[in-house]
């Protein structure tokens, strides 16, 4: 069975929301590398994981959006990608504490190499799976996606919906490729997500990811997101949570209004 699927035999499953904008929050300063806070500040890195599993996420990521080599160069950092990725899953596994799974979050960067020694390094760190996120090119996923599935791990795509890209011919790409599940997060408003989402489920039955960011034109407040992801798992979702502009109090609402 897709392992996933089987992740979801008991329901839908909450996951995190933003860690960007939360270590924003935490003196992450604007052109900063996020993914080195995992050596330089794993203490506040671990407090961003663990508010969201007493929040009641059932699955967190790992900060390491952008630790591979060729986003690591621009900070002169791309010798220590295993250094980085082992302990972006080392501090979520400890918060996580056996609550959670932990998924290892992957971001475009273009270049195939790049991406396998990350997705190596996340793998041989122990994550329960990858999360290839914010994609937006079917040819850079199809690439990230082999690269990601020779570690043996779930794989995730996940995509951000900013251009022409459709959700039927993703889901046609991503599964004749060997995901294990497809999704969506950040790009648009949160009242987008449903349609997105309702898609996605006509098209295929791959499980179903959706992390809509708080909002682009005007942040949503806390309940109010909560009840458009109570249309999102009615639509299909199984694995729900939020992007960019969410923080643990989102997550709190997701699981006394739905879970």
């Amino acid at each position: 069975m897709n392992p996933v699927r089987r992740w979801l035999e008991h329901g839908p499953l909450l996951a995190d929301g933003a860690w960007g904008t939360e270590l924003q929050r935490l003196g992450l300063a604007p052109g900063e590398c996020a993914d080195a806070w995992n050596l330089t500040h794993p203490d506040r890195v671990e407090a961003v994981a663990r508010s969201y599993v007493e929040a009641g996420s059932r699955i967190i990521l790992t900060n390491t959006f952008q630790a591979n080599a060729v986003s690591l160069a621009a900070h002169c950092l791309e010798d220590r990608v295993a250094e980085l990725n082992a302990a972006g899953v080392a501090i979520s596994k400890r918060a996580a504490a056996g609550a959670a799974k932990v998924i290892a979050s992957i971001g475009p960067c273009g270049d195939e190499v790049a991406l396998l020694a990350q997705a190596e390094a996340l793998a041989a760190a122990g994550a329960d799976a990858l999360l290839l996120e914010t994609f937006t090119d079917l040819t850079e996923a199809r690439i990230a996606l082999s690269a990601a599935k020779r570690t043996g791990l779930p794989v995730i795509v996940s995509f951000a919906f900013v251009g022409t890209l459709t959700p039927e011919e993703t889901v046609s790409a991503m599964r004749d490729a060997g995901a294990d599940a497809v999704g969506a997060n950040c790009g648009g408003e949160i009242d987008e997500f449903p349609a997105i989402c309702a898609r996605f489920a006509a098209s295929c039955d791959l499980p179903l990811w959706m992390k809509p960011s708080a909002g682009t034109r005007q942040i949503v407040s806390a309940r109010e997101f909560a009840s458009q992801i109570r249309e999102l798992v009615a639509a299909g979702a199984g694995i729900v949570g939020g992007c960019c502009g969410t923080a643990p109090e989102y997550i709190a609402a997701i699981r006394e209004n739905i879970f």
